[in-house]
């Protein structure tokens, strides 16, 4: 039996995760800023088996709002093995393309928020030596592309932030995960074309909850975006600017 928080718990990759994890038993202290969906969502968990499902409403924006956070998680499930963090929001490139407050505002959300919860975790779970930190990136942070270079750049630092936690942390026995889904049909993309490469929150949600048991790393969601994303990283700069993908 685990005992984990969810930051972003009505998205839904994180619900579909959720329903993984209540579906052995596992204790969850969901976190999300809408409270009628958090009380759906735990009351859903509760009937498909969680051992015990607490919420709380915070604004991942409010940096002020972390530490008591933790402080509440830890104290409604006597302790905490496992996070996910999984909040964020998909930007509109063109939009912020035309406007400085609204592209450091989507960073704010997508990356700076989750490097301050990084950060915090990091620090308690290092002391204790033991625990397993997982966060959604993307595989938009692999190289910026015209499309949503925005948003791939808040996931880039995502990543890398992640990759030196997960090298500071190894020694204390604290467990990393960077997940790295590609396209996935959510409300959030409900007004992208669906194509063969798209996969469902259900598919995303099991490769964390193995990704979280089998002991880090950076986990490409599905694992054919790790091949995919390897040949755009090679095409050469000259060659990629000419190009849209």
């Amino acid at each position: 039996m685990k005992k984990i928080l969810i930051v972003g718990a009505i998205s839904a990759i994180a619900e579909a995760t959720a329903r993984v994890w209540a579906q052995q038993g596992d204790y969850l202290f969901l976190v999300a800023r809408d409270a009628q969906k958090l009380a759906v969502l735990a009351e859903d968990l509760r009937v498909r088996g969680a051992g015990r499902v607490e919420t709380y409403v915070m604004d991942a924006n409010d940096y002020a709002a972390h530490a008591p956070m933790l402080d509440a998680a830890e104290q409604a499930l006597q302790g905490l093995d496992t996070v996910l963090i999984a909040h964020g929001v998909l930007p509109d490139q063109a939009a912020c393309e035309q406007s400085v407050e609204l592209t450091l505002r989507q960073i704010d959300t997508n990356a700076l928020s989750v490097v301050g919860l990084l950060t915090l975790l990091a620090n308690r779970f290092e002391q204790r030596k033991a625990g397993v930190i997982a966060v959604i990136s993307s595989v938009a942070g692999d190289r910026g592309r015209a499309s949503n270079y925005v948003y791939g750049s808040a996931k880039a630092l995502v990543s890398e932030f992640a990759s030196g936690l997960r090298q500071r942390l190894a020694a204390s026995g604290v467990t990393v995960v960077t997940i790295k889904p590609g396209f996935v049909d959510t409300p959030m993309t409900a007004s992208f074309k669906k194509g063969p490469l798209w996969a469902k929150p259900e598919k995303i949600a099991a490769i964390i909850a193995k990704a979280c048991d089998s002991g880090g790393g950076a986990v490409y969601a599905p694992w054919f975006w790790f091949y995919i994303m390897a040949i755009i990283k090679l095409i050469p700069e000259f060659v990629f600017g000419k190009i849209k993908i």
